[in-house]
């Protein structure tokens, strides 16, 4: 149990800086086409912020608690920290936002075979926010042009269609 609630930990400490980073990132996406990059980063942004809830929430249940201070779980989490370029152009905003949605899918696919045939809660879970970043894996990689259209308009910012049923809010 504890290598899970590590795992888990490890796994909000890293939705939790991407939910920061990306407020950073989206706050200096600026040119012609940042708009439409804004909207897409923003519900990114928004879903991370889910998943860190209701990992938060498996956490506790499982009787683990988060870190003590910031700087923990910084140092902690499974993705290390996105950062702001020093180039601020819009493409190495999205490269940055890539990155971070590759290793979120990383976690989670590691999570999934954890838990699989084990922990059905859990497995359930993380297989939820894995479809949701494979989502924003295809949003970033087409705008960077690097695939086909991988955005559909969420109803709401933040809708998070696949770990909704994890929530305790719904949205009307």
């Amino acid at each position: 149990m504890d290598v899970l609630i590590d795992k888990l930990r490890k796994a909000a400490a890293a939705e939790m800086l991407t939910y920061y980073y990306y407020t950073l990132l989206r706050y200096n996406l600026a040119g012609p086409e940042a708009e439409g990059m804004k909207e897409i980063t923003e519900d990114a942004r928004l879903e991370d912020r889910c998943h860190f809830e209701i990992l938060v929430q498996r956490i506790y249940e499982l009787n683990g608690e988060l870190y003590p201070t910031l700087k923990e779980l910084e140092e902690d989490s499974a993705c290390g920290s996105p950062y702001l370029p020093e180039d601020r152009s819009a493409k190495s905003i999205l490269e940055v936002l890539l990155d971070a949605e590759r290793c979120a899918e990383r976690v989670y696919h590691d999570l999934c075979k954890f838990t699989f045939g084990k922990d059905p809660i859990t497995y359930d879970l993380s297989l939820a926010i894995l479809h949701e970043e494979v989502e924003h894996e295809a949003w970033f990689e087409e705008l960077l042009g690097m695939g086909p259209s991988g955005h559909f308009r969420r109803r709401y910012p933040g809708e998070s269609p696949y770990t909704r049923k994890f929530r305790h809010i719904e949205k009307e």
